[in-house]
């Protein structure tokens, strides 16, 4: 895509997760690589992501400069760090969806912990392992270590990742295409919904249902 048809991609994403529920007021941030990867799109900060203009999203040369736009989100250094870690990252959204953040306030499970068990296929295939990451406070610096750390820790397993979960605040998924993260980001939250639904009850998945998700779709998991 060029610029330009990013900028729009990137509006039409923010305006439909805001539309269907996925975020609310001025949460969440989403940003771009750009096509000849000399920097990045980003959401202003405090953006409402449903009323987002094309000529208003922030532009970050790739060695830090803001060159243009409204003032660059403030977890701008988190989604530096997921791209740095991550060459294949295109896009990176990050939401405080209800359903997930919900899931981080009771039982919470170990940082880098899974957030989910494999409860469906299409968890398996579309989203995979989400570690979670241990709270901290919203544009804390050290949290791109720890979500750059856990991104080289799946590679290494051969479990790689598109998504963590910081607790309390919400998922960073990530992706080859806009389009593409956003589906991931709502698979991820539904099968958050579907979790609970079940009174974190359901089973998960079996080895041997698990393994044929490998074989047959190449699943990560």
């Amino acid at each position: 895509m060029t610029e330009e048809a990013l900028r729009q991609e990137l509006c039409r994403v923010g305006r439909s997760l805001f539309e269907r529920g996925y975020v609310h007021a001025t949460a969440g941030n989403i940003s771009v690589r750009l096509p000849d990867d000399s920097g990045f799109l980003i959401t202003p900060t405090d953006a409402c992501l449903g009323f987002l203009s094309p000529d208003r999203l922030a532009k970050v040369h790739v060695q830090g400069p803001q060159v243009s736009g409204d003032r660059a989100s403030k977890t701008l250094a988190l989604h530096r760090r997921i791209y740095d870690a991550e060459p294949l990252a295109r896009c990176v959204i990050h939401t405080h969806s209800t359903h997930l953040v919900a899931l981080t306030l009771q039982d919470v499970p170990a940082p880098g912990a899974d957030l989910i068990p494999p409860l469906t296929p299409y968890f398996v295939m579309k989203v995979g392992h989400v570690p979670l990451i241990a709270y901290r406070r919203p544009g804390d610096p050290t949290v791109g270590d720890l979500v750059a750390q856990a991104i080289a820790q799946a590679r290494d397993r051969g479990k790689p990742i598109r998504s963590v979960m910081l607790e309390r605040l919400g998922p960073n998924v990530w992706h080859e295409t806009p389009a593409a993260a956003m589906a991931t980001l709502e698979e991820l939250e539904e099968t958050a919904r579907l979790w609970l639904l079940s009174g974190k009850t359901a089973p998960a998945l079996e080895a041997a249902q698990l393994d044929e998700l490998r074989q047959v779709f190449g699943a990560a998991w």
